[in-house]
C-alpha cells in the first residue's frame, strides 16, 4: 500500500515557493536588451543560462512573462508588472547589503553618486578631494545625467544618492536640501541692462532669453524666473527662441550677440565666465534661484553617509 504524503501541520499553510534574486536579475536584464543573447552577456552567464532562470520563475509564479518568437522578445502585460516589482525588490537587497556595510564604518567601500551637468563640475572639484581626505576607504562612483535618468536609476538601485537641482518632482524620494543657488543675469558687456549694478527681474526680455534644451532642469528654472515679469511667459516657452544642447554652447551663443542668459551662482563662482566678453549681474528684486538637493531611496541603508555627504556639500 502507497504511503501518503504528510499533511501539513495544523495551522501552517505551505510553503509558497518564491522566485531568486537572480531570476529576478535575469527578468529585469532581459526587460531592458529585449534580446537573450545581450541580456545574457550582460548577466556573464550563457544564453541557455539566463532562457532556463526565466522559464523557471514563469512556472514559479504560474505565468508567461516574456514572449519569444524568431524575431523579437516583449514583455506580456504581467511581465510588464513584475519587472517593476522585481526592480524595487533587487534595490531594497542591494540595501540591505548595504546596511551591514555601513555598520563598520562611515562612507566606506564603494558610493555611486549621479550629478547633473549644471552642478557637477562647478560643486564638485571643490568637496571631494576633501571627502576623499577624510574618508580614504570611500570608492566613489559619479555619473552625470539629466535629472529625469538620474531619478530612475537612483529608484532602480543603480544609484546610491544624486545630486539635483529643485524645484524638481522627486515624488516618493527623501531629499536633503543643501543651499540656495541664485540665478544672475548674464549677457554681452554692450548689452543695455549690463551697465546696471543690478537688474530688475522685470526689466528682463523673455524673448531675448537663451535656453538650454528640453530635459535640462536649467530650462525650467529660467522659465520659473521669467514667470515673474508681469508681460506673459509664454514668449519663453513657446515663442521663437533659440536652444543650446550645453553650457559652453549656450555661452557661445549669448557671446555672438543672440541675446542673454540666466546663470545659477554655483556656475559664475567657478569662474565659469572667465575668457569670455560676458558680464553677470545679480537681480534686484524678486531673485529667481534654485535650490541644490541630495536625493535618494528612502529604504537607503546609507543613511549616515548621505548625512555625512550633504553636510560635506553645505560646507562647500
Amino acid at each position: 500500500m502507497a504511503r501518503s504524503a504528510p499533511a501539513p501541520a495544523a495551522g501552517r499553510a505551505p510553503a509558497t515557493p518564491l522566485p531568486s534574486l537572480r531570476q529576478l536579475r535575469y527578468l529585469t536584464v532581459l526587460a531592458e536588451k529585449l534580446n537573450f543573447r545581450a541580456a545574457a552577456e550582460a548577466c556573464f552567464v550563457t544564453q541557455s543560462t539566463l532562457s532556463a532562470g526565466i522559464q523557471e520563475l514563469e512556472r514559479t509564479l504560474g505565468t508567461q512573462l516574456v514572449e519569444r518568437d524568431k524575431r523579437s522578445v516583449r514583455l506580456t502585460a504581467a511581465g510588464e508588472e513584475v519587472t517593476a516589482r522585481a526592480r524595487r525588490l533587487l534595490s531594497e537587497a542591494a540595501d540591505l547589503v548595504e546596511i551591514a556595510r555601513a555598520a563598520r564604518a562611515p562612507l566606506t567601500g564603494s558610493f555611486r553618486l549621479g550629478a547633473i551637468p549644471t552642478i557637477a563640475p562647478f560643486v564638485l572639484p571643490r568637496v571631494l578631494p576633501r571627502i576623499r581626505a577624510r574618508h580614504p576607504g570611500l570608492k566613489l562612483f559619479l555619473r552625470e545625467d539629466l535629472t529625469e535618468r538620474l531619478l530612475e536609476q537612483l529608484r532602480a538601485g543603480e544609484l546610491d544618492a544624486a545630486l539635483i537641482a529643485l524645484p524638481y518632482d522627486t515624488a516618493e524620494l527623501e531629499v536633503r536640501k543643501l543651499a540656495r543657488d541664485d540665478f544672475h543675469f548674464v549677457a554681452r558687456k554692450d548689452h543695455p541692462l549690463a551697465a546696471l549694478k543690478s537688474v530688475p527681474v522685470e526689466r528682463l526680455d523673455p524673448a531675448e532669453v537663451i535656453l538650454l534644451e528640453e530635459g535640462h532642469c536649467l530650462r525650467e528654472h529660467a522659465i520659473e524666473a521669467c514667470s515673474r515679469i508681469k508681460r506673459p511667459h509664454e514668449a519663453i516657452r513657446h515663442g521663437p527662441r533659440i536652444e543650446a544642447t550645453s553650457l559652453p554652447t549656450l555661452l557661445q551663443m549669448v557671446e555672438g550677440g543672440l541675446g542673454v542668459t540666466l546663470l545659477p551662482e554655483t556656475a559664475l563662482k567657478a569662474d565659469l565666465l572667465q575668457g569670455t566678453g560676458l558680464v553677470a549681474r545679480p537681480f534686484s528684486s524678486r531673485v529667481p534661484a534654485r535650490t541644490l538637493a541630495l536625493a535618494a531611496r528612502p529604504s537607503s541603508a546609507r543613511g549616515r553617509d548621505l548625512d555625512l555627504l550633504a553636510d560635506f556639500l553645505k560646507r562647500s
